[in-house]
């Protein structure tokens, strides 16, 4: 079974942007993280874990991104970290 898994691990408020950081797993190329945003204005990707990934995530997207769901390209297997910031 394909899939991509986003968790959120954190919220806040940094100056007057609100913060949110989580986790993807995935066995796929692409999914979507749910920020919890109401507009994603930018995100950080870092792949985590072992294994040395060929090449970096990246979004599928056109920030700002309305909507909590912001979508991206990673090579299969590469989960990773993320922290989001907007409103």
């Amino acid at each position: 079974m394909v899939s991509f898994v986003s968790a959120i691990t954190y919220q806040g408020v940094r100056g007057t942007k609100k913060v949110s950081k989580g986790t993807w797993t995935t066995d796929t190329t692409t999914g979507d993280i749910d920020t919890g945003l109401m507009v994603c204005e930018s995100i950080t990707l870092q792949i985590t874990g072992a294994a040395i990934v060929a090449d970096a995530p990246v979004l599928d997207e056109t920030l700002p991104v309305a909507g909590n769901a912001v979508t991206i390209i990673v090579t299969s297997g590469a989960d990773g970290i993320w922290e989001a910031e907007g409103y």
